[in-house]
């Protein structure tokens, strides 16, 4: 349905709220009726259909459970079933969005508002009724690129698939944890599929890759004439997310100068562009990623603790292959079943030699370690059957770090994974670091970044 078209009912027993409402949605929707006494919530919906409904949590005073909040949902689910539903709150959190949504809310809000931010969503959320009503399925479905990252039956990664069901439908930021080659990027894309944004950008960027002259350009924009080089304007990587959602890779390593800015735009809803001094607004949802000890860099100062918090809204920590064992072969067929099909190859098998072969390593570079085994695998074995000689996997020792989480009683552990994984990819590619690059997933300018940081 057309925002425009729509009838709002919005229930609140703050004044200042329903006039703040009233004004903003009176020249976007076609009728915007305010109520301050929920008791008066199902006479109102007897007498005309509403659209939506905005809907406070809380209503007594000191009252911060929302109990009364899912009370009047529940009434409204039983008489108006098809009426979308978002919930107010100020006190809201991840918990409270997560049991909002398993109760029927269409989407959740935290007081105070963005403006922008709040059309938007509701706008969204009239969408979903009407695909709802016609028969259409209101989740989106995940792209098979995200999906791959999410194979596995292990319990770690069944609890991580949980954790994005939950999160991905609300606005809120999510911060990845992980080694590298866990597959965060693929997640941050599952989380945006599954989102109310999926239908808007995904603009990733590898911040640990951007030098501090080019951070701000980068990010924010520049506009003509802003340096040397700037021949003409150009719209930055928030800008061009607007909308939709912001990838933010390799936060933990970027420096302080840098960290001050992101959360001067983060906090401001703005951006402004290199050489300008109009601030841009802009709506995004964010998502980082690092496979750096955040909280540890935190503790020791070379992370804004403040910025932390802007990023962590909900961590989801991305378990390494060696502790999801049982993962590997159905991941090493699914990789061999890709690679036959692209090279036009029949799906080879593998040997019980092979299998265990590839189940007892330690996996340093984790699934994007096993995906690049097995292509080179498919395209080089000798026969139908994988053999053991057709995986080159090296320094399998190479992988006794600590995970992620315990990175806060460990001094930086992941830097001499890091390192290692680096020197084998380089190793296979014999020097080659345009293709080491590649598998790594990485830019040249950031492996060249990690060559200088490890003195490889």
């Amino acid at each position: 349905m057309n925002l425009k078209h729509a009838r709002i009912l919005v229930v609140d027993d703050e004044p200042d709220v329903l006039f703040a409402l009233r004004l903003l949605l009176k020249t976007e929707v076609r009728e915007v009726v305010t109520e301050k006494n929920p008791e008066r919530l199902l006479s109102l919906l007897g007498q005309q259909p509403f659209d939506a409904v905005l809907l406070d949590m809380n209503y007594r005073s000191g009252q911060t459970t929302g109990n009364e909040g899912f009370y009047w949902l529940g009434r409204i689910r039983e008489h108006a079933p098809t009426t979308a539903v978002l919930l107010l709150t100020a006190y809201g959190d991840v918990r409270t969005a997560v049991r909002a949504l398993k109760a029927g809310a269409t989407d959740f809000l935290l007081k105070p508002w963005h403006n922008e931010q709040l059309l938007h969503t509701l706008a969204a959320a009239l969408q979903t009724k009407t695909g709802s009503t016609s028969g259409s399925s209101s989740k989106k479905p995940v792209a098979p690129t995200a999906a791959t990252a999410l194979l596995g039956e292990s319990a770690a990664m069944q609890e991580v698939r949980a954790i994005i069901e939950k999160v991905a439908p609300t606005e809120a930021n999510v911060l990845l944890l992980g080694e590298n080659g866990t597959g965060k990027e693929l997640v941050a894309k599952a989380l945006h599929e599954q989102s109310r944004r999926a239908t808007r950008p995904f603009v990733a960027a590898d911040v640990a890759a951007l030098s501090e002259g080019l951070f701000e350009s980068e990010l924010f924009g520049h506009i003509k004439g802003a340096f040397t080089d700037a021949q003409a304007s150009r719209v930055g990587r928030f800008e061009a997310a607007n909308g939709g959602t912001l990838f933010l890779d390799e936060i933990g390593n970027i420096g302080l100068p840098q960290q001050a800015k992101l959360l001067t735009a983060l906090q401001n809803r703005q951006v402004v562009p290199v050489g300008s001094n109009v601030p841009v607004p802009v709506d995004i949802r964010l998502l980082s990623a690092t496979n750096a000890p955040l909280h540890a860099l935190v503790a020791r100062g070379t992370f804004r603790q403040d910025l932390m918090y802007r990023l962590n809204t909900v961590e989801i920590t991305l378990p390494p292959l060696r502790e999801r064992a049982d993962d590997v072969l159905l991941l090493a067929r699914h990789f061999a079943q890709v690679y036959a099909a692209r090279n036009r190859q029949p799906v080879p098998e593998f040997s019980a030699a092979a299998l265990r072969k590839l189940q007892e390593h330690a996996w340093p570079g984790n699934v994007r370690e096993l995906q690049h085994a097995v292509e080179r695998a498919v395209i080089l074995g000798a026969g139908p059957v994988l053999l053991p000689a057709d995986f080159s996997l090296r320094n399998p020792e190479s992988a006794t770090a600590a995970p992620v989480t315990a990175m806060a009683e460990q001094p930086l552990p992941l830097l001499e994974v890091e390192k290692n994984t680096i020197q084998q990819a380089i190793a296979r590619h014999q020097g080659n670091l345009t293709k080491a690059a590649k598998e790594l997933g990485l830019t040249r300018t950031a492996l060249y970044r990690r060559l200088d940081k490890h003195a490889i």
